[in-house]
């Protein structure tokens, strides 16, 4: 009977504090000194203001150009990636980096729905910019980015989507804390998108990846017909940038069109 009582009470506070686990939130002002070009946008969400960072082509002479809807880690935040993505500017790629709900100066708290809700909202904001080509606009996630990433897919019509060192699920990581699946309020179940999903699917992953193993990779991959598979020589928070595999992949598929140029 106690060692029951134990357990209900681990599996309680499980519930109760998982989201303090999962979403680590840095929270701080905006960087003092801006990155040139590289701007600060506000747009309203279903929750609310929904802050991101545009980072628009650096060479391309088209009127319109691709561009990607980035979702960083869980114990990231959106500002850490402001000089990020120049090899994809210099080949005429726009990148939104979107924050998430409670992390950096945004309001609110992140969740699922929360996060999903701001990434959202960064695709139409996106569509709405008179020289983004709304055909091409390409969801990449990293980490629990991911997850974020696939909701996205699931709800607008991506060009494409990027999985960087992503899981299939948030459920896949409860045995490690000795919980069942139906415990987790936040599954980012990328599996279960993917089994709906067709369009191009680009899946980057560490071998040595001892957070999310390199197991989570093949599954993504392997869930979606003709996707492609990137081992990295890396862990989880290790990886070089792979842009020359992106911008590959993307001119694979159409998505550059004329305009690309190699980084």
């Amino acid at each position: 009977m106690v060692a029951l009582l134990v357990l209900v009470g681990y599996y309680g506070a499980l519930f109760l504090g998982q989201r303090r686990l999962l979403y680590p939130r840095p929270r701080g002002p905006l960087r003092a000194e801006p990155i040139a070009g590289i701007a600060h946008v506000q747009f309203a969400g279903v929750d609310g203001a929904v802050h991101a960072w545009y980072a628009p082509p650096r060479s391309s002479e088209a009127a319109t150009h691709p561009a990607i809807v980035f979702a960083h880690g869980n114990g990231e935040r959106a500002e850490d990636w402001l000089d990020g993505f120049r090899d994809l500017q210099d080949a005429g790629i726009a990148v939104l980096i979107v924050e998430y709900p409670g992390y950096g100066i945004a309001d609110g708290s992140p969740t699922q729905t929360s996060i999903t809700n701001a990434i959202v909202a960064g695709y139409d904001w996106l569509g709405g910019q008179k020289d983004v080509d709304r055909k091409r606009i390409v969801a990449y996630g990293r980490s629990l980015g991911g997850g974020a990433a696939a909701q996205l897919a699931a709800r607008r019509p991506v060009a494409a989507l990027i999985l960087e060192s992503s899981f299939t699920s948030v459920r896949a990581f409860a045995g490690q804390f000795f919980a069942p699946g139906f415990l987790v309020r936040d599954p980012f179940d990328t599996l279960a998108v993917l089994a709906q999903y067709r369009a191009p699917l680009l899946v980057l992953h560490g071998t040595r990846d001892a957070i999310a193993p390199v197991a989570h990779g093949h599954a993504l991959a392997a869930a979606v017909p003709g996707a492609t598979f990137v081992p990295l020589p890396c862990g989880h928070n290790d990886c070089p940038r792979p842009w020359t595999a992106v911008v590959a992949f993307l001119s694979r598929h159409a998505i550059l069109g004329d305009h690309r140029a190699a980084p």
